[in-house]
């Protein structure tokens, strides 16, 4: 099973946290519902700034280890290697994983039977 580490901060970059999860999207609609749980209201962690894709738990709890231990100027550069802007990330996955597309409601098409009567 695939295993994500994440890196995310408040609008101010002021908190970088570090974790690690099996499902992103959920996480982060975990961190928009309880935007109060780490942090008090003025430093909702609610931006994606990095995230890695680790495909075994094992390498992913390794790399997590790793990552939890680095200092703030390593994280920085580490996710500035990627994402020198610091763009929240969150909506590019939003839109990857919307793979439902829904169709969006057309006029109806005309009833050629209809027509066929009318003439």
């Amino acid at each position: 099973m695939k295993r994500f580490i994440y890196i995310i901060t408040d609008r101010n970059r002021n908190n970088l946290h570090v974790g690690l999860c099996s499902d992103l999207l959920k996480t982060l609609k975990f961190y928009s519902e309880m935007p109060t749980l780490f942090f008090d209201c003025a430093q909702h962690l609610n931006r994606l700034i990095y995230f890695e894709e680790i495909n075994t738990e094992e390498q992913a709890m390794d790399r997590f280890k790793m990552v939890s231990t680095y200092t703030r100027p390593q994280k920085e550069k580490m996710i500035r290697s990627v994402n020198p802007d610091w763009v929240d990330l969150t909506i590019g996955l939003n839109f990857e994983n919307n793979t439902s597309r829904v169709r969006p409601h057309l006029r109806p098409s005309i009833n050629r039977a209809h027509l066929a009567k009318a003439s």
